[in-house]
């Protein structure tokens, strides 16, 4: 929910013509179905698809993928505006890693300072399990509508880029990967806000955030310049974001 207004910021530094934030909807800890079933008169996205004016809409699902709220969303905003793209945030994983299979222990964090601890390669290993069912149902939507118009934003990955810094010492300023967060479930501190944005920004208008700063005041100007190369180097070397 913090990303659209802080790109909003950016777009006011930038010639970019015709921009306009139609609305944002959030439901907390939601999935996408979630959205979709709100009813009618509160339903902000399912009005913005059916006037036909928006051009870009954004979904951030939950852990629990397929979900058929991404797939309602598309064929609606598609019905009403052919040339619509659809961007779906693949985000970072909560409380770090996934739950156990039955008869397996909880390697889930219970506590922030618990990250400090947590390998780089398991986060990956969760990543891209996540990713993999993201990816299935975005390809099966664009096969379905004979072209490409759904696309991932790869979040997690940057995030992943980003703690692997902070772990190698490479991130100045920063640590530790509990300084990213504010939580164990993994709301982000202003760092991990910022590199969300950016990731956005590069996937919204298919242009490097390098230069382009969000309006997040708890980040001095080396740490932007890092984080905004991260999102860059991350969306654009990632196909399904569309970016290149």
């Amino acid at each position: 929910m913090f990303v659209p207004g802080m790109i909003e910021e950016m777009v006011k530094t930038l010639d970019i013509q015709g921009h306009k934030l139609v609305g944002k909807q959030g439901i907390g800890g939601s999935r996408v179905i979630q959205h979709w079933e709100l009813a009618d008169d509160k339903n902000l996205a399912k009005q913005a698809l059916m006037r036909g004016d928006v051009d870009v809409f954004t979904m951030a699902p939950h852990l629990l993928i397929p979900d058929e709220g991404i797939t309602n969303f598309v064929n609606l905003g598609l019905e009403h505006n052919p040339h619509m793209r659809f961007l779906v945030q693949g985000s970072w994983y909560p409380f770090d890693l996934p739950a156990p299979e039955r008869g397996q222990p909880d390697r889930r964090i219970k506590d922030n300072a618990q990250r400090d601890t947590v390998k780089i390669e398991d986060l990956q290993a969760a990543l891209d399990g996540w990713r993999a069912k993201i990816e299935a149902q975005v390809a099966g939507l664009n096969q379905q509508h004979g072209k490409p118009c759904v696309f991932i934003v790869p979040v997690g990955y940057a995030v992943l880029k980003l703690r692997a810094m902070v772990v190698a010492g490479e991130f100045p300023g920063i640590t530790q990967q509990s300084a990213l967060f504010r939580d164990p479930i993994g709301h982000g501190q202003g760092h991990i806000m910022a590199l969300a944005t950016y990731c956005n920004f590069a996937a919204i208008y298919r242009i490097s955030p390098v230069g382009h700063t969000a309006p997040e005041r708890s980040i001095n100007a080396e740490q932007h310049a890092i984080l905004q190369k991260i999102a860059w180097d991350t969306v654009s070397k990632y196909p399904p974001a569309g970016v290149k």
